[in-house]
């Protein structure tokens, strides 16, 4: 096997060194634990604002004892005393170090070589390490953490990036996400708000009597949206298998099996795309709640997103910069602006659709020319309405809205409306939500007509034996569980990448991914 390219490295060379300079003195560079009895972040909190003695070798003012880790991120020797840095993700401290009064756990001090020097010497920018010793501030005020003891924790064998230039490559970033969150404390603070979403969103769902599930994200059968599926071999059974591409079918049979409010947040995959807003593998929050409708689960979202603006910044107005600089400010406070999908192409893309034929509608998508022809030259009426609203409208939605009452050719499992004019229109009770001109939530009335049910879904697998790679296979398990009958249901998707997105004004949803899919060698 050949040697990694770092193994040439300079720096892995000497630290490699220093590793076993620090192994012959009998120092063990790498122990099993250390009880911090603080963070940086907390101690830094704890006491601001607060006095604390100025010399902790005079005795002067007020001193405290405190416990601390971290990775070494800056050092500089002052004669006999030595100041460094040290930080987690709750950020940095102060630390120093004393010629005289400065232990290393595991090292004995020879008339060559004090503590210090040893620290100096043979640790290095990246090492982790553990410090035991007094609070006080420096002349300047600095909360201060005087070393009385300190213990290796990691010795680090390869050089973390220049403190001052950082990591300017954002696929190094993406790659190594470990690296940019050493160097980038706004990346922490980011996956940090992500959690954070994802609490609040739970204990939201939670608060309305939803119980959170797990279903397979190995599926004989896939199905709940339109998209080419991840495929793989299950060798214990010598069977195809797929990645979920939806969450939305097996959450529909714990409807039928009599479970009221159901909620999963979890990872589905589908074989497509990648760019700013699209990851083939993210995280979808998808529930269902049985006796509610469409209406009901506006409602919800909207309510949710107001509630999540409201705990995590205390308002519900966000600023974003355009591509341009130019700042806008949207407002998340319910309700929202409800319209359907034909009013917003009369509205915004000043296409009155209802007033023409197909084969006119078909001559504004071509002449667009964004459009794959063929597709627009097979589509059914009901996708043509679908296309002008992605060519015409969505860009104009910045503003939270809800765009109901959509096609049937959109989506198979949703009630057919309950208007009769739409219904015999052949639109189905279904809204998107669009927030800065992209899609945050599907929701419909779910279907639980198993008759129609099928006919619908025997359409979408005739696409796929006709060569749809976005076709899904007719699931017959599913259509038997609504044989034996689901309740009027409400069911909504969420893309928790975009929604994150959002509430971190990240720019690609790379930014919200610890490890997003990257090209080899990007």
């Amino acid at each position: 096997m050949t040697e990694p390219d770092y193994h040439h490295h300079e720096e892995f060379i000497n630290r490699t060194q220093k590793l076993a300079e620090i192994k012959e003195m009998g120092i063990d560079p790498y122990p099993p634990k250390f009880d911090p009895s603080a963070t940086p972040g907390e101690l830094n909190a704890q006491w601001e604002g607060k006095e604390l003695g100025h010399s902790e070798e005079a005795g002067e003012g007020k001193t405290e004892k405190a416990s601390v880790a971290g990775r070494l991120v800056l050092f500089r020797a002052m004669g006999k005393n030595a100041f460094a840095h040290i930080q987690d993700e709750t950020g940095r401290i102060q630390i120093m170090f004393n010629r005289d009064l400065t232990l290393v756990e595991g090292f004995h001090p020879t008339p060559e070589m004090s503590a210090i020097k040893f620290i100096e010497k043979k640790l290095d920018l990246g090492d982790i390490i553990g410090v035991e010793g007094n609070l006080f501030r420096t002349q300047k005020g600095e909360l201060t953490l005087f070393a009385k003891r300190v213990v290796i924790l990691c010795k680090t064998l390869l050089p973390l990036p220049d403190k001052h230039s950082g990591i300017s490559d954002k696929g190094v970033r993406y790659r190594k996400r470990w690296l940019d969150l050493i160097a980038n404390p706004d990346v922490v603070h980011v996956f940090q708000l992500r959690s954070r979403i994802q609490k609040l969103i739970r204990e939201y769902c939670g608060r309305f009597g939803f119980i959170e599930v797990e279903t397979p994200v190995l599926q004989n059968a896939y199905g709940g949206a339109e998209a080419r599926p991840f495929i793989t071999e299950l060798n214990a059974l010598d069977q195809e298998m797929f990645l979920r591409i939806s969450l939305e079918l097996p959450l529909k049979k714990l409807i039928v099996g009599g479970l009221l409010k159901v909620f999963e947040m979890g990872k589905v995959f589908r074989n497509e795309g990648i760019d700013r807003t699209h990851n083939p593998e993210f995280t979808m929050l998808e529930a269902y709640a049985a006796y509610w409708d469409y209406n009901d689960m506006m409602v919800f979202t909207e309510n949710l997103f107001e509630e999540i603006a409201l705990k995590l910044f205390d308002t519900t107005k966000l600023t974003f910069s355009s591509e341009t600089g130019a700042e806008r400010t949207i407002d998340l406070k319910a309700p929202w602006k409800r319209i359907s999908m034909v009013d917003s192409i009369r509205l915004y893309g000043e296409i009155d659709a209802e007033n023409l034929n197909d084969d006119q509608i078909r001559k504004i998508l071509l002449d667009v020319g964004t459009l794959d022809p063929k597709a627009v030259n097979s589509a059914p009426r009901g996708k043509l309405i679908a296309y002008l609203f992605e060519e015409f409208v969505e860009k104009h939605l910045i503003e939270p809205h809800h765009i109901i009452d959509h096609p049937i050719e959109t989506t198979p499992l949703c009630k057919l409306h309950r208007d009769p004019k739409l219904r015999s229109e052949r639109f189905v009770e279904r809204f998107e939500t669009f927030i800065l001109g992209s899609e945050f939530c599907n929701s419909y009335s779910e279907l639980n007509d198993p008759v129609l049910q099928r006919e619908l879904l025997v359409e979408q697998a005739k696409k796929r034996d006709a060569g749809d790679e976005c076709g899904t296979p007719l699931d017959e398990e599913f259509i038997e569980s609504i044989c034996q009958g689901m309740p009027p249901t409400g069911g909504l998707g969420i893309g928790i990448d975009r929604l994150v997105m959002l509430f971190t004004k990240a720019q690609s949803i790379r930014d919200v991914l610890f490890f997003p899919i990257m090209r080899p060698g990007e």
